[in-house]
């Protein structure tokens, strides 16, 4: 896959000639919506012999619109994330819009003549509820009026899960609450994120629980505060583990609230190192203990049900199940 950043005024020179059928969204996630899109692009691209491209931008509007810190905006993918996924359900080429005051402010008929028309675009796919600028004046039902003939539309309906539609902002709620069950369905594959072991209070070794503390960037959504079983990648190696997030409150009130990891049935020196933390499923909320004795007895227990749950949920790295497609019109 190819990945190109874009800045407004873009640089003829940096566009690949050819035409493409164009996704576009901010993609947040990659959700099994945005999966839809992507799959209805790809079968538009196989049925014209076009490339398939994906237009998303670096950062959320809202650090524009809404002039937020952008080091305070907690997305559920980074765009290296997107990056990946992206690559994964087949996209020739990734454009990475730098969403500044500039493309904020540009006209809809210029965001298509520009982002649209000059990306040699033939056909453009998005999500029925897909902007690009005001809602009442840049809506894909206005798309038509700008592309003035020039591109078709396939406009995607949206994707339904539990009588509500899966959305972004659905699963940010989820992973905040700790339901990931919920958010892993609606993502269609299990949550990820990645940080930096550090060093921490090294107490969970001396309590025979030796923990990886992971320190994540601002721009993470880690999930909230319970414990969890997990998958930790450390170098090419998935490894089993239980997961606090919490204020270890057991040892003291209004503390810090960290990201701990046990890693089952490993033994190493890993501080320093990168590690990427899959998701699945919280066992339970945080807990304040009489005692450390208290605590380790309940922590045999998260293990046993960590084991538990990943015999009964066996983990596959890759590939991920894309399981989103596309009916074919006869």
């Amino acid at each position: 896959m190819q990945v190109i950043n874009l800045t407004y005024p873009v640089a003829a020179a940096t566009i690949p000639a050819g035409e493409i059928t164009l996704a576009l969204g901010f993609f947040d996630g990659v959700h099994r919506g945005h999966q839809r899109v992507v799959a209805t692009a790809r079968q538009a691209a196989q049925v014209s012999g076009t490339k398939l491209a994906v237009m998303t931008f670096d950062q959320h509007p809202s650090v524009v619109f809404q002039h937020a810190d952008p080091k305070g905006v907690r997305y559920l993918t980074t765009v290296g994330q997107k990056e990946t996924l992206m690559a994964e359900m087949g996209v020739d080429i990734l454009y990475i819009l730098h969403f500044d005051a500039a493309v904020g402010a540009m006209p809809p008929q210029t965001f298509v003549d520009k982002l649209i028309v000059g990306l040699h675009a033939t056909t453009v796919v998005a999500g029925f509820d897909y902007t690009y600028g005001p809602a009442d004046t840049a809506n894909m039902q206005r798309l038509g009026d700008y592309a003035q003939g020039r591109f078709n539309i396939i406009e995607v309906p949206k994707e339904i899960e539990g009588q509500q539609k899966i959305s972004s902002t659905r699963i940010r709620q989820a992973i905040d609450t700790g339901d990931l069950d919920l958010a892993n369905q609606l993502l269609g594959y299990e949550y990820e994120t990645a940080g930096v072991v550090v060093h921490g209070e090294a107490r969970g070794r001396t309590l025979g629980f030796p923990t990886a503390n992971v320190a994540h960037d601002s721009n993470t959504r880690v999930p909230g505060i319970g414990i969890y079983a997990t998958m930790v990648q450390v170098n090419d190696q998935w490894v089993v583990g239980m997961a606090s997030v919490g204020r270890n409150v057991t040892f003291g009130d209004h503390r810090p609230i960290t990201v701990e990891i046990y890693l089952l049935d490993f033994h190493g020196d890993i501080y320093g190192q990168h590690v990427t933390v899959r998701w699945g499923h919280r066992m339970r909320g945080e807990v304040k203990f009489d005692g450390a004795d208290a605590l380790v007895a309940q922590l045999h227990q998260d293990e046993a049900a960590t084991r538990a749950y990943y015999a009964a949920h066996p983990f596959q790295a890759t590939p991920r199940l894309w399981t989103v497609t596309v009916a074919k019109e006869d």
